[in-house]
């Protein structure tokens, strides 16, 4: 097209007005595909002025020309389509207004349901909410079936019957689409942060036979799972889906979170490899990598990988989430603060978003603000168990507080007795006060019907403190198998040794300070290392 474009402009006799109009979106479209997206727009331009000189010519000479120009007219590509895909290059671009005033041009009933969608979306990323819920109820008017459509609305508030009364009409029309309905209901449910109900409903559907096994309603129940701090049964639903999809990404760095969490980083890693060959242009393998470098203690490495999926998808609530406890630990607390904001702006019913920002504010001592916010918390999203505790780990912070803590926990224990980070404040309160053994009875009754390494680990500590040294032992021991990478455990035990053998932990020291230069090497290593992820990091301009 290229070649063809500079004979056209020696030899101008050679191809029709139309032809040259063709040419240029063929060398638009290819230099689109080859991703040089402003050059790609510029073609673009180019060709939609030959479109409108073109225009204006045949408008002179209506009836002038031979009859094959007529089909070869009709086969060209039409105006509106080259607008869309200049959207599509000014939205690569990150040029948002761009696209949308490209788009805004094109008259109202020459719209396809595709145009709509992309509006929708742009003006929903822009903060238009009006715009855009008429956008998607536009794409719905054409498309009653159109589920991302339905999902927008529902997003933006719009009520779940307002939108099931939109494709009323093709459900009964069509047989064994009654299921519909109780999709939308699902998901109106997930986007007003019911998650109780949502995982009811979606239950439901999922038992019906004929969305058995169906991997998409698998993942989302594993990620309403997650959200209401049931991390068991998410992982279950999470291995579920990946076992009847193995090339499932959707949903997986959510998966690797918690698997890092729960100490499981060699299964982290595996899943990391797996998805980079599946696919490294989407976030999630960035993610999970990501979550094994941050549990390994590897921030700098875990920012640069955090920024890495950012940059491939800037919608990421998980990469968002990533990069900003990296930047939390490594001191620098404002540049985490914009990015869990921008988690929160794009996931306003996920606690763990709230969480994060709120150690920030605690780790600034901003506890007015952490206060703020769990308290705002609390209020959007109801009082259950995880709200309650978010807001008892603020009030804790206060010694003026912590009778309301107190208060704020045994109504979340109440909910739910089995809810491990109610468990570990209720402990940590309890600890203050001294009263071991009513610590001690807590952790027993939560270990009675789960096995976590956390717990096992306070209650070791809380053996301690009553002098049942060996059973303190035994508990570390447990959490240690659990996860192996857990530091204070390890410590505990330790101390057990060594005041259980005094000579032994003669010998220990020594050993330790024969192997004190090694362990300085390591941390040489892992120095120069972060360095190296830090230059890489500022190479790529992701500070």
């Amino acid at each position: 097209s290229d070649l063809s474009l500079s004979v056209s402009i020696s030899s101008r006799e050679l191809f029709s007005p139309s032809q040259k109009y063709q040419l240029l979106v063929y060398h638009a479209d290819s230099l689109f595909h080859d991703k040089e997206y402003r050059n790609a727009v510029s073609k673009y331009t180019m060709a939609l002025q030959q479109k409108k000189a073109l225009s204006k010519t045949s408008k002179v000479r209506p009836s002038t020309g031979n009859a094959a120009s007529t089909p070869q007219s009709q086969c060209l590509p039409s105006e509106i389509e080259v607008k869309y895909k200049m959207a599509e290059c000014y939205t690569m671009l990150k040029q948002d207004k761009d696209a949308i005033a490209i788009l805004d041009g094109i008259p109202s009933r020459q719209r396809t349901p595709k145009i709509n969608m992309m509006l929708a979306n742009l003006y929903k990323k822009a903060g238009q909410e009006r715009s855009s819920v008429t956008s998607y109820k536009e794409v719905l008017r054409q498309c009653p079936l159109a589920l991302d459509a339905i999902l927008g609305l529902l997003s933006l508030s719009v009520k779940g019957a307002e939108v099931a009364s939109m494709t009323i009409n093709i459900i009964q029309s069509i047989p064994n689409l009654d299921w519909l309905s109780v999709w939308i209901k699902a998901y109106a449910f997930v986007h007003t942060g019911d998650n109780t109900r949502a995982i009811n409903t979606i239950c439901s559907l999922e038992k019906k036979s004929l969305l058995r096994d169906n991997v998409d309603l698998l993942g989302s129940l594993a990620d309403l799972y997650f959200r209401a701090g049931d991390n068991k049964n998410s992982i279950l639903k999470f291995e579920q889906a990946q076992m009847l999809d193995p090339y499932l990404i959707k949903g997986m760095d959510v998966y690797g979170y918690l698997l890092a969490r729960e100490g499981r980083l060699e299964d982290v890693e595996n899943l990391g490899c797996r998805l980079f060959n599946i696919s490294d242009q989407h976030a999630e393998p960035w993610v999970v990598s990501g979550c094994h470098s941050f549990y390994s203690k590897r921030y700098s490495r875990a920012l640069y990988l955090g920024a890495k999926a950012i940059q491939l998808n800037s919608n990421s609530v998980q990469a968002l989430l990533l990069k900003g406890a990296a930047l939390r630990n490594m001191g620098r607390v404002q540049e985490a603060i914009i990015h869990f904001r921008e988690a929160i702006r794009l996931a306003p019913c996920r606690l763990d978003c709230y969480e994060g920002l709120i150690e920030c504010y605690l780790a600034s001592n901003s506890i007015r603000e952490a206060m703020v916010m769990a308290n705002n918390v609390y209020k959007t999203l109801g009082p259950n168990a995880q709200t309650l505790t978010l807001l008892a780990t603020v009030c804790l912070e206060d010694p003026v507080t912590q009778e309301k803590a107190k208060t704020l926990l045994d109504k979340a224990l109440t909910q739910r007795p089995d809810y491990i980070k109610a468990v570990v404040k209720k402990a940590e309160l309890l600890s203050r006060e001294q009263k071991y053994e009513d610590g001690i009875a807590l952790l027993r009754n939560a270990l009675a019907n789960q096995s976590d390494c956390v717990l096992h680990r306070i209650l070791g500590d809380f053996l301690v403190a009553v002098n049942e040294y060996q059973e303190a032992m035994d508990q570390y021991s447990i959490a240690l198998s659990l996860d192996p990478n857990d530091q204070k455990s390890l410590e505990g035990l330790q101390k057990m040794e060594k005041e259980e053998s005094p000579t032994d932990a003669t010998q220990e020291e020594d050993v330790d300070d024969m192997e004190g230069s090694g362990e300085e090497g390591d941390l040489e290593g892992s120095d120069s290392e972060a360095a190296q992820w830090a230059d890489q990091e500022q190479w790529f301009g992701m500070q």
